[in-house]
């Protein structure tokens, strides 16, 4: 056999190997999860405000028949006022628009924007105000980001809207974060999540009769997830999928996450991968962090998660913001969900697993980027931090379940 010929067949045979691990994980996912995926996806990954922002805007233009959209911040700056301004727009021209803001997270909205939007006729509803709750339902939020225009395209990810998400993570003014556009058969998935969150606090809003049901095209090659994560008891579905991608992970395991406040399993989930000789990285806000308390939270586990090999970096730049896992090459997780608690017991969520290699080298490509941006963390240099920042870590136990 020539050189040639040998070379085809160990194409051949690793071909065979990567699709047999996808399929693998594809299944062990839809068992476990019950959640179907769908094929033919096509989806651009996008990478801090100055992608983010356009693209969104450049769909809401494009509207001709609905428009649902779902945030957890919406706050202040010049994007607030494009946002509101785009979605007046379209509904002034008969686009049926609905927006569905967090009663916490979008409580700095400037009252103009919802005022501007009401005469316009844009559908606005609250997702559990606070001043109409329980203390116990206050602590369950709506932190899904979605946005869908005409059943046919949509986005999610971690990016919320206000100036902090701005521009391209150049100085501490200007965040890191990750969204997806998706078109596809995923499309209904990401629409779902809307709508489950909308029936909530619309009597009639599960069934609209502008609701469009068309048969998606399949654009792309992709294998789509959508698994969407809400406040209950016991184990819920973002638990499952994470554990069953981080068992699942045989090489390399990378995440990227904005608040990193595991509890103690999770925690030995991520030292057993390392152990048995997975590549696992952690990304995490640095220096310009937004909230330093599930920091701290984050840190107490740092020895032990060193220990075992595991390798830490801290973002310099600005304040990390993205919520993205990457698993062997040929998968990734992104959208919504922190690795903290507050994403997993308690809030609603949504996150995309996307079974693509040629995908996930997107977005290992910008796990590359950021970690050369970042500083990695010295295992001798924690092992001898102060008592008081030990004492700092420990204070953040009794709260930690709500961080």
């Amino acid at each position: 056999m020539g050189q040639q010929e040998q070379e085809q067949e160990q194409e051949q045979e690793q071909e065979q190997d990567v699709a047999a691990r996808k399929q693998a994980l594809r299944r062990r996912l839809e068992r476990l999860i019950g959640i179907a995926a769908t094929e033919g996806n096509e989806l651009l990954p996008l990478r801090n405000g100055d992608e983010i922002f356009p693209a969104m805007l450049e769909a809401i233009e494009g509207a001709r028949h609905t428009i649902d959209m779902t945030t957890f911040v919406y706050w202040r700056g010049d994007i607030a006022h494009r946002f509101a301004h785009a979605l007046a727009g379209k509904a002034r021209e008969g686009v049926r628009v609905r927006l569905l803001l967090d009663g916490f997270g979008s409580r700095l909205i400037e009252q103009g924007l919802l005022d501007e939007m009401d005469r316009s006729g844009v559908d606005v509803a609250w997702f559990r105000r606070p001043a109409w709750l329980s203390p116990l339902k206050q602590n369950h939020r709506c932190h899904r980001k979605v946005l869908v225009v005409d059943a046919e395209t949509a986005f999610t990810g971690g990016v919320g809207i206000a100036e902090e998400w701005c521009g391209d993570a150049r100085n501490p003014q200007e965040w890191r974060d990750t969204h997806v556009q998706v078109c596809g058969p995923a499309v209904d998935g990401i629409a779902a999540a809307f709508a489950q969150n909308w029936a909530e606090c619309r009597a009639n809003g599960l069934f609209d009769p502008e609701d469009r049901f068309d048969e998606h095209e399949q654009p792309g090659g992709a294998v789509v997830q959508v698994v969407r994560g809400s406040a209950s008891v016991g184990w819920q579905d973002m638990q499952t999928l994470l554990r069953v991608v981080i068992t699942s992970a045989r090489r390399r395991l990378r995440l990227a996450t904005a608040y990193f406040a595991p509890d103690r399993y999770f925690v030995d989930l991520l030292c057993d991968a390392a152990g048995r000789g997975v590549e696992v990285e952690i990304l995490l806000p640095g220096p310009h962090t937004d909230k330093r308390v599930c920091q701290l939270a984050g840190e107490r586990f740092f020895e032990d998660l060193t220990a075992a090999g595991v390798r830490i970096w801290q973002y310099q730049p600005t304040m990390m913001h993205a919520k993205v896992i990457t698993v062997d090459g040929i998968a990734t997780l992104v959208g919504s969900t922190n690795f903290n608690r507050r994403s997993l017991d308690h809030d609603e969520e949504i996150m995309l697993t996307v079974i693509d290699e040629h995908f996930t080298a997107r977005l290992d490509g910008h796990f590359d980027e950021d970690l050369a941006v970042s500083e990695p963390l010295d295992p001798v240099r924690w092992r001898r931090r102060s008592a008081g920042r030990r004492a700092l870590e420990a204070a953040t136990g009794p709260i930690r379940h709500f961080l």
